[in-house]
């Protein structure tokens, strides 16, 4: 074998040793690209899956929100609709309770002269609606016997009648001071009550209104 031929086997064999290194230095880069790009999809699967469960999460948390706005809406809107219902019954009850003259009076009597202790003045004046100034009037005697030691009352004019469904409107002749005992006023400082029972039971069934005005 002559040296051209040695020479070129010797060339063919550090091409082919070179070709090899380098195919596997391609592998190696190849593998280490598609790790990369595996990685690289891996991370970016996991933050839109992130991405996708926070909205999830989300949209989520807003529906319970909307869902508690909502039912707290219907609650709201029972709780009003069961404080009117109970207006209604209340004023059904005392106008039953108006028929009875001769008991709706005596209670008359007792709120004047509960008024009349409050106020501190002498005399003092009554006002009512047009129907229970006329029964005032008819039993003015037993209102004025009935009055504490030292005070005078005197009866609002006809013409100056309140407009109440019951009740009366007690105050100091110089009008500073006064006692609202008509059915609206005592219904008004009743009301936080009348609501705080329909949260406790939350039922119309459930209510025990038979004395918040008489007695």
């Amino acid at each position: 074998m002559n040296q051209v031929e040695e020479l070129e086997r010797a060339i063919l064999t550090r091409a082919e040793r070179l070709a090899s290194e380098y195919r596997e230095r391609a592998s190696r880069s190849r593998d280490s690209i598609l790790r990369e790009a595996a990685e690289r999809l891996r991370l970016r699967e996991a933050r839109e899956e992130g991405i996708a469960k926070a909205l999830a999460e989300r949209t989520f948390r807003q529906r319970v929100q909307a869902s508690e706005l909502k039912m707290q809406t219907h609650l709201d809107r029972m709780r009003w609709n069961l404080v009117c219902d109970v207006e209604r019954r209340l004023s059904d009850r005392m106008r039953v309770f108006m028929e009875d003259e001769p008991t709706y009076d005596a209670w008359l009597l007792h709120l004047i002269v509960e008024a009349a202790e409050t106020i501190e003045s002498p005399e003092i004046r009554i006002t009512a609606n047009a129907h229970d100034q006329r029964r005032l009037f008819m039993n003015w005697d037993t209102v004025v016997a009935a009055l504490p030691h030292g005070r005078q009352a005197a009866l609002a004019p006809a013409p100056l009648a309140i407009d109440t469904l019951g009740g009366v409107l007690v105050t100091s002749v110089d009008g500073r001071i006064r006692v609202d005992h008509t059915f609206e006023g005592r219904l008004e400082r009743l009301r936080p009550r009348i609501q705080q029972t329909i949260l406790e039971r939350l039922l119309p069934g459930g209510f025990d209104t038979g004395n918040l005005f008489i007695g």
